[in-house]
């Protein structure tokens, strides 16, 4: 099996997540401590060529309500005041929008497709907005000390894996065992 492919475990695991099939699944970007997968990497287009600029993808069902609940506390109007007024904080998270795309760039190359048209964002509102902590979050576990704000955010969470895996993910796993 090749390095960054996906085992057919952690597939039935992420849909399991999701609830639904993951489009465009390329490679596991974080386990969670539960040993889950909690981040995918995603293929910039999708089979039918559609444009699919989410190059990393939270999937754990627990960190997502996690940080629901940070959102829905105002924290991403809080962090757009900041970016606004701190130049050094704008400068980490352009560069960290900067490594996204390069990466997702990297990704397409690697697939013999161009890059992503130059309007589409990269994650979460990057370089301009703090939209999305989700994209964030998931961009800061999938490449540790690139994004300022997932950083943040991430530190704020609970530990959501303390009830174990979100999900019952095996042979014997069907969809009525979702925690």
């Amino acid at each position: 099996m090749p390095a960054d492919a996906v085992s057919a475990e952690d597939a039935a695991a992420v849909e399991l997540q999701l609830g639904r099939v993951p489009r465009g699944l390329r490679a596991v970007a974080h386990r969670c401590p539960c040993g889950l997968p909690d981040v995918v990497k995603t293929a910039p287009r999708l089979e039918d060529g559609t444009p699919f600029p989410t190059l990393y993808y939270l999937t754990c069902p627990r960190a997502a309500s996690a940080i629901g609940t940070l959102e829905a506390e105002g924290r991403m109007r809080e962090m757009q005041s900041r970016l606004a007024g701190d130049e050094e904080l704008h400068a980490s998270y352009r560069k960290a929008h900067e490594s996204y795309l390069a990466e997702r760039d990297a990704q397409a190359a690697a697939d013999g497709q161009p890059p992503l048209p130059a309007g589409m964002q990269s994650a979460g509102g990057m370089p301009e907005r703090v939209k999305c902590l989700h994209a964030l979050v998931a961009h800061e576990l999938a490449a540790p000390g690139t994004n300022p704000f997932g950083r943040e955010a991430l530190d704020e969470l609970p530990e959501w894996w303390e009830k174990g895996p979100c999900v019952c993910a095996g042979p014997q796993s069907t969809e009525g065992d979702r925690q």
